[in-house]
């Protein structure tokens, strides 16, 4: 299909009925299937005094969002799973991820994002 004069045409000819307004077909072609929200969620910081602003769990790896907006993201793959699923629970908790990071994961991100 292709625009000719603000009327739509196809191969056989002139197009008629609602797909010859122009915005009646933008909204039936952009209409995909939603790709699913990102959930970043607000560190809680019961201590009082992290450096970790906010985070994001997947199923294998753990984005990590700094007070400097410096974002990392940590794998099963960069550091091991027992230290991901560590990460997780000190996350959902809200206090002793910062802590962790430096004592025990260090630089074994997968990436640094930002």
């Amino acid at each position: 299909m292709f625009l000719i004069d603000n009327t739509w045409h196809s191969a056989a000819g002139r197009v008629t009925g609602s797909l010859a307004n122009p915005s009646i077909y933008r909204i039936m072609f952009s209409m995909r299937t939603p790709k699913k929200p990102k959930i970043i969620i607000r560190y809680k910081n019961l201590s009082g005094d992290s450096k970790i602003v906010r985070y994001q769990i997947a199923k294998d790896a753990i984005t990590i969002r700094f007070a400097d907006c410096s974002v990392y993201i940590y794998t099963n793959q960069s550091a091991d799973h027992d230290t991901i699923s560590k990460m997780k629970t000190l996350a959902l908790a809200g206090k002793g991820l910062g802590t962790f990071i430096d004592a025990t994961v260090k630089d074994r991100f997968a990436r640094k994002i930002r």
